[in-house]
């Protein structure tokens, strides 16, 4: 694309509002339209934010040509259909998290983006988040020496959530833990094994046929020595939120902390020593830096689950509008593009049919794979 300002259309404005003031802030964006079903919604955030088109339809948002690129932050059954409609209608994608919820919604999304020659970046926070960051920076630096295992875990209570969470297989939303542990060293997952445990209520199982409180996937990484470990669950399990990575090294290795807001631990052989975690604004333009640590759900009387639970995302939400519009402006893909994201999101979805089959090996499908 040109050096023009792009023009961005947030849809679903509960978490997504979250991302209006950096995208005003952004050098390359314009904060050009809104779009939620909830009328009354749609006035107040059009209103506090100062933003003049406004859409209820979505299919009347796609129609208005000055929208260049949307920014969906809908609910998860929503993410696939609203992104091929979106790339259809010859718009830039940008989806939270998870790309879809089958592996054929998947197909067709990078099918789409093969087509039009547009866009699709996958918004995964903990990628983009001051600790991977961190880690990324240690072994781009050789810190860490070689790679030799990846952990990760996402675990959450999501009592009180909508409705359309209840029961939700734990690895159909896994990207928090699989993002990271593919992400660092740039690799993609070639099969992938999990088993179930434990049994969450059976009011819960009802919506999805998925009885187990955790469930805990091996994935071993395409043309490399690799493998990773990734635990999820979201029901029936007493455990303080967490979303966390360990990276093992030949060097050091990296171990995230077992309690929130205490320090995370690197080790040196068999010297552990607790570390500070830096912030990295300094990495995103000046104008969207302080976002990192302030947005709109930070205070105490405007908060969004999403947003407490995961403790402001490690600061990501900056770092995300900032590759997606760089990718834009420098005619590049961002990370994860829409392979890279399919390979993330069919880790978890495939994870779960493996559960169900009692740890049968299921590979991943070729178009996740990058040549």
């Amino acid at each position: 694309m040109s050096q023009k300002k792009i023009n961005i259309a947030i849809v679903g404005l509960g978490f997504g509002a979250e991302f209006i003031p950096i995208y005003q802030k952004h050098p390359h964006a314009n904060m050009y339209a809104i779009c939620q079903r909830n009328p009354e919604k749609l006035q107040e955030i059009g209103d506090a934010f100062g933003i003049e088109k406004r859409y209820v339809s979505y299919e009347e948002l796609l129609k208005d040509p000055d929208v260049d690129a949307v920014h969906i932050n809908t609910p998860i059954q929503n993410h696939a259909e609203q992104s091929i409609a979106a790339l259809r209608a010859g718009k830039h994608v940008a989806c939270t998290v998870p790309m879809a919820t089958t592996v054929e919604e998947c197909r067709q999304i990078v099918e789409a983006v093969k087509e039009t020659g547009l866009t699709y970046m996958m918004m995964e926070t903990v990628i983009y988040s001051r600790e991977f960051l961190f880690v990324k920076e240690l072994y781009e630096k050789g810190e860490l020496g070689k790679i030799q295992f990846l952990r990760a875990s996402h675990q959450q209570e999501m009592a009180g959530w909508p409705g359309y969470w209840e029961g939700l297989p734990p690895m159909h939303y896994a990207t928090h833990c699989v993002g990271p542990v593919l992400a660092l060293p740039k690799a993609q997952a070639a099969y992938v094994s999990c088993f179930g445990s434990g049994k969450i209520d059976d009011n819960l199982i009802e919506k999805y046929g998925s009885p187990f409180a955790i469930e805990t996937c091996h994935i071993k990484y395409r043309d490399s020595d690799l493998s990773a470990e990734v635990t999820r669950s979201l029901f029936n399990t007493a455990r303080q939120y967490r979303e966390s990575f360990d990276v093992y090294g030949s060097k050091k290795s990296f171990e995230w902390t077992l309690i929130e807001h205490e320090d995370s631990v690197i080790h040196t052989g068999e010297s552990p020593e607790k570390v500070k975690i830096p912030d990295y604004a300094h990495l995103l333009p000046k104008e969207i830096q302080h976002f990192t640590t302030a947005g709109v759900y930070d205070s105490e009387d405007n908060q969004h689950l999403s947003f407490i639970q995961g403790s402001g995302h490690g600061g990501s939400h900056p770092h995300l509008v900032n590759e997606f519009l760089n990718a834009l402006t420098q005619n590049r893909a961002p990370y994860p593009d829409a392979q890279e994201s399919a390979n993330i999101t069919c880790v978890g979805i495939l994870a779960h049919e493996s559960a169900m089959k009692g740890g049968e090996i299921i590979p991943l499908p070729d178009f996740t794979f990058k040549s």
